[in-house]
Formats: C-alpha cells, structure tokens, sequence
C-alpha cells in the first residue's frame, strides 16, 4: 500500500517526533530517516533522483557557513572560565557579602549565576561549579533543601539567555537575523528573569524567614575594603570582557553599528577568557587540553545535527512539507497568539526530550516561515523560544541540570561536605516552583513583546509623500530653475529645442531619378 503525496509530510513528522523520542543519537536517525524518505519519495514520481545531488551542496553551506565558526570560539572562552575558578572566587565574596542577609546566600547563587552566564555559556559547568561551593554552605547554615537545590539549578539555566549565548548564535544563523540583534533583544528578559529569581526569594523570606536564614557577620572571613576588593577583581574583569565582545558585535542596548563580525568577538573572547585565566594564576597546559577537548566535542556535535537535519529538510522540502506546516499552523484559532501559545506548548513538550540544538536546528527551521507570514518580529520569536527552550533543563525528571546536582550532592555526601544525602524527591519538588517562574517569563514575553524589542534599534520611516528633491547648483552660485532668466537659460532651451526636433524618417526621403547623381 503506497502512501499519497498529500499524506507524505504529515509522515514524515511522526517519524520525525518518534525518531527524537527513542533516544539514538539524532544526528544518525535523522539523517538515516531523510534517506529512507527520499528514496521512497523517487520511487514514487515525486522528485527526480538528480533532486538528491543537492544535498552535497547543502553540506558544503553548512562547513562554510561563518557564522558558525562563532560556535567553537564561545564555547572556548565558556570552557577556560568555566575551569579557571572564576565562579569559586565569585560566588565566596558575594557569600561573604549578601550572607548576612535573610536569603543572602540565594541572592549571591541567582547573581553569580547571571554574571556566569554572560562568560561561561555552558550549564553543566555552571550548576557543577555553584553547587560544589554553595551547596555545603546553605546547608551548613540551615536553608531549606528544596530551595537551596532549586535556585542552583535555576540560576545555572540562565546561561541559556544571557548574551552571548550559544543558543542566540544558532537561533540568528536559522532565522537569517542578525546576532547582534538577538543579543539585544535578549537583555530584557535576561533581566527580568534574574528580578523574578530575587522576587521569589524575597517572597519567601517573608513566608518562611526560618527557611532562609542569614549567615552570622562572625561567619565573615573577610571585613571591609578586602571584601569589596574581592568581589570586584570576579566583578570587573568579567564585565570588561563581556561588554568589549558584546560591543564589538553590537550586541549591546545604544550600539548601532558593529565593527566586528561575531567570529571575530568570539575569537576576542576566547583570548580574553586565556587573559582572566592567567590574571586568576590558573592557567596551565592542563586546563587548555580540557577545554579544546570540550570546544572540539560541542563543535562536532554541532556539525553532524546541521548535517542530519539538513538532510531530512532538503527531502521534506521536496514533499512539499514546508506548505504543509504552513497551512496547518496559519488557520490555527487567535491568529498570532494561537500560533505562538500552541508552538510554545510544543517546544515545551519537546525540551522534556531534547537538546536546545536538536530543536533549533529541526524544529526551528520549519516554524520561522509561518511565523515571518504572520507578520511576528523574527527576533522576538527566537528570543521567545529561547527563554521556553531553557525550561528544558529544569523538568522534572528529565532535566539535565536536576541531574547534574544529583551526582554533585551525593559527590558531596560521600566526601563528608554534606551531612546528609540530599533526597531526589526533594531535588525535584524544588525544581517546580522555578519551572512556574520560567514559564510566567514566557507568557510575559508573549503578550508584552516590548520586553525584546525595547532594546532593538528603531525603524527609521520614510514618508515618500514628503521627500523633496533639490536641483544642484550652478557655477555662478544658488540653485538654477525652471524660470531662470539669462543667457545660460536661453541656451538650455535653444538645445532643448534641438533635441526634442523631430527626425526624419529615411524610407520617406525624395528619391533621385536613376541615373542622377547630382
């Protein structure tokens, strides 16, 4: 029984959604998947078997694509800063310096978070390294587990929205926007999730005062000028090297013009990230070889998803799969909001499953022609979905940051650094109430879009009706006129008259009798 062409695409996208489900790599099945379907597709008429030969092309448009030459050099500079023990040294003075506070050490875990965010741009590293540090010492000093477990994981997935972010650079690559662009339009809700982080803290230490206590002032290992001076030697370099990248691609609110390209700012950040390392004395062959062994992991990873998703897009494309999507989601009930409540609650169930780079480089691509035919700013629809992909790490029980901070807490037991194992159950309660915050940041920024394009740089609008057009001016000075008076006036219209004359037509000419030449 063969399949028609109008039920082609919608089968192409169960297997698509099922293939990502069972959990082999899907780079392989997906390109294994685009294989199958073309060659079932040629079989039927649908395409020509030369319609294939496209395919090498399109692979060697993703290996010369530049921009993503980006990817490698930011996760470089986020690999070196990330085993450098920037985040050790940030998160012990903010300690010292909100501990007393009620909820202290919670503010210093979502600050440190963000500025970490801005630098490292990985996850993992991010939870791993605030958990060794702040885990112990909000147990030590009696917060509540379900708190202390959600606010480190929490506060790691900001990373995924800070610019510059890996998730920005691939989301500006598949939309075709600019990368400095999306880090702008970034910066709202990256700062509006870090306030919504603080306010939920705040509300709790007035409903629970006894689940966020403050640390005792004798607790303090440091007093005064050296504490400030501590915290500003994690706090200033991390903000020069983040501003300079940032500016040098026009990534931040008031820059216009960009005078580098994003490879060249990573590139910049990369050797800024080896600087911090050295002025931190922690630079060494041993850290470098980790963190090219990382970059070089993630830049693979990265290259085989483009490859087996271009290959799956090139045969759906060919099926007519992109018209199928469009007609299916431009009808949807509520027009622009339908679409992006009903494309949100899909990403949403996807990220229980998948990568961020497995649904910007599938799932990305074919959503942004509908969206672009709505009229929806580009922009703002791959910012919006990257504050919805970062919900992925933090679902229970499938978040890898829930994961993460499940081996480190029983690292910690084991060495003695907890005094009792850290239950899964609360882990994963603990996660729930920053889930919520995360998903009311995603309906904030559905229904105020001026969150991200607050920050973007404003059309400027021609009114054509407006526009005046002067003559230039002549030698003798002012500017000449239709009415001007004068000799070179008379001349102008003397050769005017010549060439408007009309010409002869040769066929109509008197002809000589024959045999007078004269």
């Amino acid at each position: 029984m063969s399949i028609p062409l109008n039920l082609f695409p919608p089968v192409m996208f169960a297997g698509l959604i099922g293939i990502m489900l069972i959990g082999f790599p899907v780079a392989f099945s997906l390109a294994a998947l685009g294989l199958i379907s073309g060659a079932y597709a040629i079989s039927q008429g649908w395409f020509p078997v030369h319609f294939m030969a496209n395919l090498p092309l399109n692979v060697f448009g993703i290996l010369s694509n530049e921009l993503l030459l980006a990817i490698p050099f930011f996760t470089l500079m986020g690999a070196i800063l990330e085993k450098c023990g920037l985040a050790e040294d940030m998160l012990d003075a903010m300690g010292q310096l909100f501990g007393p506070v009620r909820g202290g050490l919670g503010y210093s875990v979502i600050i440190v978070g963000f500025i970490l965010g801005a630098i490292t741009g990985t996850v993992a590293g991010q939870v791993i390294a605030m958990a060794m540090i702040a885990l112990p010492v909000m147990m030590r000093y009696g917060y509540d587990t379900r708190y202390a477990t959600g606010v480190l994981a929490a506060s790691g997935t900001i990373t995924q929205l800070v610019p510059p972010s890996l998730v920005l650079v691939v989301m500006a690559d598949q939309l075709g926007r600019s990368v400095g662009d999306m880090y702008k339009g970034a910066w709202g809700p990256s700062i509006l999730q870090v306030l919504l982080f603080a306010a939920y803290t705040f509300v709790l230490t007035r409903l629970r005062p006894e689940a966020l206590p403050g640390v005792p002032a004798s607790a303090r290992t440091l007093q005064g000028w050296a504490l400030w001076r501590k915290c500003l030697r994690g706090i200033i370099p991390s903000a020069v090297l983040i501003f300079t990248v940032l500016g040098s691609m026009g990534g931040l609110p008031g820059i216009d013009h960009a005078i580098a390209t994003p490879t060249e700012a990573g590139a910049m950040g990369a050797v800024g990230a080896l600087v911090l390392a050295l002025l931190h004395r922690r630079l060494d062959w041993s850290l470098f070889q980790q963190a090219m062994v990382g970059t070089m992991r993630m830049t693979a990873m990265v290259v085989f998803i483009l490859i087996g998703s271009r290959v799956f897009s090139l045969v759906f494309q060919g099926v007519d799969g992109a018209r199928w999507i469009e007609h299916l989601l431009s009808d949807l009930p509520g027009g622009r909001i339908g679409f992006l409540l009903l494309v949100n609650a899909f990403i949403f169930f996807l990220a229980f499953f998948l990568d961020f780079f497995e649904i910007a480089f599938i799932i990305l691509p074919l959503l942004a022609p509908v969206a672009e035919k709505l009229g929806i700013d580009l922009v703002w629809f791959g910012v919006l979905l990257c504050v919805n992909m970062q919900t992925s790490f933090m679902h229970p029980p499938f978040g890898f940051a829930l994961f993460y901070l499940r081996g480190i807490a029983d690292t910690l037991h084991k060495n003695a650094a907890l005094p009792k194992p850290v239950a899964s159950r609360d882990i994963y309660l603990g996660a729930i109430p920053w889930l919520v915050l995360q998903l009311l940041l995603v309906g904030i920024v559905i229904f105020v879009p001026e969150t991200v394009t607050f920050f973007l740089d404003k059309e400027v609008a021609v009114d054509v009706d407006k526009v005046i057009i002067e003559m230039p001016p002549e030698e003798g000075g002012g500017l000449a006129s239709p009415g001007a008076s004068g000799p070179s006036s008379a001349d102008d219209a003397r050769a005017l008259e010549e060439l408007m004359r009309p010409v002869p037509d040769p066929a109509a000419a008197p002809q000589l009798p024959a045999g007078n030449s004269r």
